[in-house]
């Protein structure tokens, strides 16, 4: 299929839903969407929470990258979301901005939001136009420099790398999903309001002098590692926590909140030192920030006690 042939999407999910939906990695979806599923092969997708699930509206952007027949399960197929592609919006963008809704589909005469119909489907087509709306809304072009001021007010919001000159659609709007700069903006911003600016594993809140908060945005499993930038592959961290999670020293058990130590290469007073005397994670405010259990699971059979450590380390 060529790239004039494909069409971008929104794609209903629902957290908790019966199917097997994992937003940064697959979508579930029966046969009567096959067709539009199919044209959006390698053009990206926007997900929507419905009304009745929660408040959220659009949420996140991701491309799709195939489409297969679900294994075991007539009549029901599985959108594949390419590797590295999924990004939470950094403001979740309303369903409606003063009466007037985000799709033109969706809009009734009167601009308020249609009854019924194709407002109900769970796989709807999005015209570049509306894409362009929403991923603006919810992944603003300038993030990077908002962000860059965000703690320094004097900061001209130069960022090394951003373009200034005026950019036309396919630049302001493709190009950032992809630069690897972008995301990790969107991604530290994403964790670190997750868990309230507090390291998941100490439960401090720690800032500098100008208030800029010392936690870092931790991907659980890297994204070289075909890690995504969803909020659940991430924990808020110290810097001292995340370079020991980093290598192995520490890691999440089973049960989701026990933090797991190499108690043969750390001691009893670093651990003392950094980790809650709780010796649980703390939990993001939102139980859908929490990380998937898959990531953590990748984490303690692929970095926990085998990594080796590198240099100093920066306790010592």
């Amino acid at each position: 299929m060529f790239p004039g042939q494909m069409v971008k999407l929104v794609l209903m999910h629902k957290p908790g839903s019966i199917y097997e939906d994992e937003p940064d990695k697959v979508y579930d979806f029966p046969k009567a969407y096959l067709r539009a599923m199919q044209e959006a092969v390698g053009d990206w997708v926007v997900y929507y929470e419905p009304v009745k699930a929660g408040p959220r509206g659009y949420f996140a952007v991701a491309r799709l990258q195939q489409v297969i027949e679900k294994p075991g399960s007539p009549g029901r197929y599985l959108g594949l979301i390419a590797p590295g592609s999924y990004l939470d919006f950094d403001q979740e963008v309303p369903r409606q901005i003063e009466g007037r809704t985000m799709e033109q589909a969706l809009m009734a005469e009167d601009g308020a939001l249609r009854r019924g119909g194709v407002v109900q489907s769970a796989v709807r087509r999005l015209p570049d136009a509306d894409f362009a709306q929403i991923i603006r809304l919810g992944l603003p072009d300038d993030l990077e420099a908002q962000e860059a001021r965000r703690y320094d007010p004097h900061t001209s919001g130069h960022i090394s790398g951003l373009a200034e000159e005026p950019l036309v659609f396919e630049r302001p709007v493709i190009e950032r999903l992809v630069r690897r700069p972008y995301r990790d903006v969107v991604f530290r911003r994403k964790v670190r309001q997750a868990y309230d600016h507090r390291c998941a594993m100490s439960g401090l809140n720690l800032r500098n002098g100008g208030g800029r908060p010392e936690v870092q945005a931790a991907h659980i499993r890297p994204v070289e590692e075909s890690g995504t930038d969803s909020v659940r592959n991430g924990l808020a961290l110290s810097g001292t926590l995340h370079w020991m999670f980093d290598r192995g020293l520490i890691s999440v058990a089973e049960d989701l909140e026990t933090i797991l130590i190499s108690h043969n290469k750390v001691s009893e007073d670093v651990v003392n030192r950094l980790i809650s005397p709780s010796g649980k994670l703390l939990p993001p405010a939102d139980p859908r920030c929490a990380p998937h259990p898959e990531n953590l699971r990748w984490h303690r059979e692929n970095r926990f006690g085998q990594v080796v450590s590198e240099g100093d380390t920066p306790w010592a």
